[in-house]
């Protein structure tokens, strides 16, 4: 019948064909727009929702794409309030997550012009942070390991032994520090430091001196068979059972002793070699992390526990790699981070969600390069006032403390 008649067919596809016509220039039918939808899933305002399949392996081809269908305007536009934190103050005064830093009025509070800390106790705090610091309000701040450096010290810090039980007058100040997620006094410190800003001072793990001595290769290219690089030393069993529900569902890359598939420790230089350090004789994992990152897509990043405010270097390791962080932890991590610039997992409803999300993410470059439009564009929210308190500013910011409370002249 169809061969007897074809010209009812056409004339059937045609008036079809007006009516559609018709009904869109009226304004009764829209195609869905070429630029990319919005949702407010996150803490951290609009995202650009996934919408169509773009597989890309160029990260400056991503770029291109983004800047032609939404740009930095479109972008800092969506995110006013983070923008305005990260001038004036840069403090977040609605959450109290970071502790304001103080400014030249403050300045009337210090008792002492020179401040020595003598680092008695550690395991971490790097050497190079031993120097004679220039701070804030004319005060300088010698901070040292040394006792022949710091020989009348104004305060002691301890990090892995407690501090002395009793303290007399005329004596420093003692010291503790506690960053782990337990953040315990000691009892004993004139002085405590933690990550919390509820603590006397303290200090965050977003600072450049958590990660000395690094490649800082970033590769622009991203492999878009293997989606996602972990690595984990503490095979923790929550921590590990998040991480295998999750990377079940996805194409990656297990570095560490933990859920480990890439064929043994220390494999990301035999998959990488342009991740060598010229300066390591002997080559360890932590040489080559930001570079092994910057290949993949999405690294993720799960604290050890989700407790409020710590947030540490498993996430900032990840941002400053160049790779999307898929994180779990602390349940106010948006007051330490730029705005969209990670996945926040407890957002999903199931594993499944998240995985679906993070296929569709991959394969459509403008809405990946959107997670990177914070560090293109210059919307930094709390994040300077999370970097500004880190490690980096540590010395001084203690040095004003020991001061305001009159270091060896304070009473015991």
């Amino acid at each position: 019948m169809l061969l007897k008649n074809p010209i009812n067919t056409i004339t059937i596809s045609l008036m079809l064909l007006a009516a559609f016509l018709i009904l869109f220039f009226a304004g009764f039918l829209e195609f869905p727009p070429p630029a990319l939808t919005t949702t407010s899933l996150s803490d951290s305002g609009f995202r650009v929702e996934p919408t169509k399949f773009d597989p890309f392996v160029d990260l400056f081809t991503a770029y291109k794409k983004w800047d032609s269908q939404v740009g930095c305007a479109r972008f800092r536009e969506g995110h006013k309030d983070a923008i305005h934190a990260s001038g004036g103050s840069g403090f977040n005064g609605s959450t109290g997550s970071l502790q304001r830093v103080g400014g030249d009025s403050e300045c009337g509070e210090l008792k002492m012009d020179h401040v020595s800390v003598l680092v008695k106790g550690w395991t971490w705090i790097p050497d190079n942070l031993d120097n004679l610091y220039p701070c804030r309000c004319g005060l300088s701040c010698l901070w040292s390991k040394s006792a022949v450096l710091a020989d009348k010290p104004d305060a002691l810090l301890f990090e892995t032994t407690t501090p002395p039980f009793q303290r007399r007058n005329g004596d420093p100040l003692r010291v503790y520090m506690d960053l782990e997620p337990g953040r315990k006094r000691s009892g004993m410190e004139d002085v405590f430091i933690s990550y919390h800003a509820e603590d006397d001072v303290q200090s965050t793990y977003a600072g450049a001196l958590f990660h000395n001595g690094r490649n800082y290769h970033v590769s622009p290219r991203k492999n878009n068979d293997t989606l996602v690089y972990w690595s984990s030393s503490r095979c923790l069993a929550q921590r590990n059972k998040r991480a295998k529900s999750l990377l079940s569902l996805l194409p990656h890359h297990s570095f560490g002793k933990c859920l480990n598939n890439v064929g043994g420790l220390d494999m990301a230089l035999s998959l990488y070699p342009e991740c060598a350090s010229a300066t390591s004789e002997k080559p360890r994992w932590w040489d080559h992390l930001h570079c092994a990152m910057s290949h993949y897509k999405f690294v993720l990043a799960i604290e050890n526990t989700a407790t409020e405010s710590y947030v540490t270097e498993k996430l900032f390791y990840a941002l400053d790699s160049g790779a999307v962080p898929i994180y779990f932890g602390a349940p106010n991590v948006w007051d330490f981070i730029p705005p969209h610039s990670i996945i926040d997992g407890s957002k999903f409803s199931s594993m499944n969600e998240l995985a679906s999300y993070v296929k569709a993410l991959a394969n459509d470059a403008v809405a990946y390069a959107e997670y990177h439009a914070w560090r293109r564009c210059g919307v930094l929210g709390n994040y300077g006032e999370t970097r500004s308190l880190s490690l980096d500013t540590l010395p001084c910011r203690l040095c004003e403390e020991v001061s305001r409370r009159g270091g060896r002249n304070a009473k015991s």
